[in-house]
């Protein structure tokens, strides 16, 4: 009986290398998303209470009285009472600027805004750019009057800030009046709005009655 013959040797085949997996690109970062257009295709308006910087140049409509000598109320900011004192002593409300008499406008002015942190801020500003020649000339300030943001008591900060103002300029403080809230006439006008009438020549509310 014949012998098996022992099986030949099987060749190891060669193994294909094995290709790396990709990598995965990083992901990019996404770029910040423009602001909203209107339809339109028109960005959206500043905010309403939004006030022009003081000292940039502006070319605004005059605002005349009825005389030259009629006093300009400049608000230091939006809502800082000048329509108030508008209403109270007569006058013409300025706006947010100083007014220039070289195109008829007042040369006599005051200026106003609230006692809040922001309005003193304001109040602040708007003196620095008349003191830096940021105005226009012949200008004669009266004074400036801060009325009260709430009633009660001021803190301590808001006073020294205050102080500071006092130093260079003339500051009318003005008490919270309840009545102005709601766009009446107060029943018994506070001692410092006779003081400020006496300042602008202007009787109170027309009547120059002060109880």
């Amino acid at each position: 009986m014949a012998q098996a013959r022992p099986a030949a040797p099987v060749a190891p085949q060669p193994t294909a290398p094995v290709a790396p997996a990709p990598r995965k690109a990083a992901a990019r970062p996404k770029a910040a998303a423009a602001p909203a257009r209107a339809a339109g295709g028109r960005r959206p308006a500043p905010a309403a209470d939004a006030e022009p910087g003081w000292g940039r140049p502006k070319k605004p409509r005059p605002v005349r009285g009825k005389s030259r000598d009629d006093v300009g109320w400049v608000k230091a900011h939006g809502g800082s009472g000048a329509t108030s004192m508008v209403e109270a002593f007569g006058g013409v409300d300025v706006g947010a600027r100083w007014p220039d008499p070289a195109r008829g406008e007042p040369r006599r002015v005051v200026l106003v805004g609230r006692t809040s942190a922001r309005g003193l801020q304001s109040v602040s500003q708007a003196l620095g750019a008349l003191k830096d020649g940021n105005a226009p000339q012949g200008l004669e300030l009266l004074g400036v009057v801060l009325v009260a943001d709430a009633p009660g008591r001021l803190p301590l900060s808001l006073l020294r800030r205050i102080r500071v103002l006092r130093s260079v300029a003339r500051v009318h403080r003005v008490p919270w009046i309840p009545a102005w809230r709601t766009g009446g006439r107060p029943r018994s006008v506070p001692r410092q709005l006779a003081t400020l009438s006496k300042l602008v020549g202007g009787e109170l509310y027309g009547e120059g009655a002060v109880s």
